[in-house]
């Protein structure tokens, strides 16, 4: 048996592991849009953490699969009730549920969905289900928690540094961290080394979704694939926003603010003034050092685990792409 795998060896494991679970059942409109979006792909990051980390304290991670289908299915659910609530039309370049079916089969397949999620626990062992049935339950109520906040900005007018990072801790970082410690859980790690797990987690979360931002604005279109700026069209509460609007002097705050309330200027010409005032205040380089904090952050937890350092390897290198990925 393979002692350590790669994270692209786990996404594929994953897949697989989808592909064996049976949703050719009746009601077809309930099951068909949970085929359609797990079939849909996806990174499949959380469920490779969980096994991954699994893999650090173990060999066998078979253990850790029913753990690791749980986030997965858990992280599709969340995204299909998103895609309503921000009426998005495209997910991973195809039409969302709500829009190939329609909203009220969204949401009852997104409920089957997180059912069918904490279904996957069931197949743990008594003691695993103990450990890992707490983690998994504050976690999805943190998610919910997240969102309600991300819905909340959007009628706030003043968010915080502050506000704005418990935001997307909650709503995104939180998952990230508890599929490692659940999945450390399943290799049979000692309680501080599970909590190391999850502080890398949730600083790497942390760092991944700032990345979000700071491509949104800088990346290289060729090589992200989209047009940039989307999150100063719609004008979206960002780090970077938040920031620019914390440290401009009265009169760049009114031309900023204006800006982004502005529905009739030319989207190009909106984007090119808002990011303009980002480049005269400096916020691109203070994002990437704050960036560059929580990614160390991150790795001094790693790097204080008790396992030797060649089974950190993994996590490290999926750290370091977190700080280069350029989309």
């Amino acid at each position: 048996m393979k002692s350590m795998f790669t994270i692209e060896q786990l996404q594929q494991k994953i897949s697989d592991e989808i592909n064996k679970v049976d949703l050719v059942k009746e009601p077809a409109n309930l099951y068909q849009p949970i085929k359609y979006t797990l079939d849909a792909g996806g990174k499949r990051i959380r469920p490779a953490l969980v096994l991954a980390a699994c893999n650090i304290f173990s060999k066998d991670i078979e253990n850790a699969i029913p753990v690791a289908l749980a986030f997965e299915v858990f992280h599709n659910f969340t995204l299909l009730h998103d895609d309503i609530m921000d009426n998005s039309p495209k997910r991973r370049n195809k039409e969302t549920v709500h829009v190939k079916w329609n909203e009220n089969i969204a949401i009852l397949s997104g409920d089957a969905m997180m059912i069918k999620a904490y279904g996957f626990l069931n197949d743990l062992t008594a003691n695993l289900l103990k450990e890992i049935f707490p983690v998994f339950n504050k976690t999805a109520l943190e998610v919910c928690e997240g969102q309600q906040y991300d819905m909340d900005f959007e009628t706030t007018e003043n968010v915080s540094e502050k506000d704005y990072l418990k935001m997307i801790k909650l709503k995104t970082s939180v998952l990230i961290a508890a599929s490692l410690k659940a999945g450390a859980i399943s290799g049979g790690a000692n309680e501080k080394d599970a909590d190391l797990l999850y502080d890398f987690g949730l600083n790497i979360g942390l760092a991944f979704q700032l990345q979000d931002d700071l491509l949104d604005v800088y990346a290289d279109t060729n090589v992200f694939g989209k047009q940039t700026g989307n999150d100063i069209i719609t004008g979206k509460k960002t780090f970077l926003l938040i920031n620019a609007m914390e440290r401009a002097d009265d009169e760049t705050l009114k031309e900023l603010k204006n800006l982004i309330s502005d529905q009739k200027i030319d989207k190009q010409e909106k984007v090119a003034k808002v990011t303009s005032i980002y480049n005269s205040l400096g916020i691109k380089e203070l994002t990437e050092n704050k960036i560059s904090q929580l990614h160390n952050k991150a790795i001094n937890s790693l790097n204080s685990l008790s396992v030797e350092n060649g089974k950190k390897e993994v996590l490290l290198s999926f750290a370091d792409l977190i700080m280069k990925r350029k989309k």
